[in-house]
């Protein structure tokens, strides 16, 4: 247990960040270069890691590893090209509110994939706190300075909500493989079958070289989030979905809007509206009270890390 919340508060402090380096690399990075670069990045560091694990014998990486890791990795796809999308119409601290609403989504999630938890959404505190999350999460949205209430309003509201239903169902959907290879190789594989899935994107859409177009500094930049945003975090998550669970590990998750909203303000001068800061109230305590309500089947036994 203490294990795993160490690694829970690493991961809170650790995604305080991703939406602020987002927006700062989305000046020199297209959205489909930014995220394929930044996950071959955090493959390639945990790839002497699995390397390692490999060596030192259990679950081999084969087909049917490769099959269970494939299907986290479609959603988390999804998720990396959308998330980055929606800080287009919302400043990182908002979306890292906005995004909050995932642990809502997640126990949505878990309810189809768990049978056996369905009652739960019979409680009258999952229902209000998923009623509340939800209003909550398009006021943070609707009440963002220079937004129209016409159709781009309702684009970036619906880029957002995919990208965080699409976070949620990595975070349901990762659970096995994590369970059966352990955090280390489960991440190391959904890694690099996300960064082959995003090479043709980028490659359609996007600008591959762009590395070489910009700076030494916003190419050191992407390598430092994609380390520590991308293959400490998701390691240390892993972890803590092991140890305490995956209801606990995405409550406390609530923390991270506190840290991303006070950096966004220091570096890019973001402020919210006083409907915003209502709205983010309702938003986190409709979550909080949607979460108290369960435990979210957690991780089956999986190897020491």
């Amino acid at each position: 247990m203490s294990r795993g919340y160490l690694a829970l508060f690493a991961t809170v402090i650790i995604w305080s960040l991703p939406s602020l380096f987002q927006f700062y690399l989305l000046r020199y990075y297209d959205v489909w270069a930014q995220n394929f670069y930044r996950y071959s990045v955090a493959c390639v560091a945990i790839a002497p890691f699995v390397a390692f694990r490999l060596r030192r014998g259990g679950v081999r990486l084969d087909l049917r590893a490769f099959a269970l890791c494939l299907i986290p990795a479609v959603p988390n796809v999804v998720h990396q090209i959308t998330q980055t999308i929606a800080l287009f119409y919302i400043g990182p601290g908002v979306y890292a509110i906005f995004t909050r609403s995932s642990v809502i989504m997640t126990a949505l999630l878990a309810l189809i994939f768990f049978p056996e938890e369905r009652h739960i959404i019979r409680q009258w505190q999952f229902q209000v706190g998923t009623l509340l999350g939800l209003l909550g999460a398009i006021g943070v949205f609707w009440f963002q300075p220079g937004v129209n209430a016409g159709h781009v309003a309702i684009r970036g509201l619906l880029v957002a909500f995919i990208a965080t239903i699409c976070w949620a169902l990595y975070g349901v959907l990762v659970k096995r493989p994590s369970a059966r290879l352990g955090s280390i190789r489960s991440f190391g594989l959904i890694s690099f079958i996300t960064s082959a899935l995003l090479f043709p994107l980028t490659c359609a859409f996007g600008n591959v070289a762009t590395p070489v177009q910009v700076s030494w500094f916003v190419n050191l930049i992407l390598a430092i989030s994609a380390v520590t945003c991308i293959t400490m975090a998701h390691v240390l998550y892993y972890v803590a979905i092991q140890e305490i669970g995956v209801a606990l590990a995405q409550t406390l998750q609530l923390l991270c809007p506190l840290g991303a909203l006070a950096l966004s303000a220091w570096i890019f001068g973001e402020r919210l509206t006083t409907a915003q800061i209502w709205s983010a109230a309702i938003l986190l305590f409709g979550a909080f009270l949607a979460m108290r309500v369960k435990p979210v089947a957690t991780s089956e036994t999986a190897e020491n890390i």
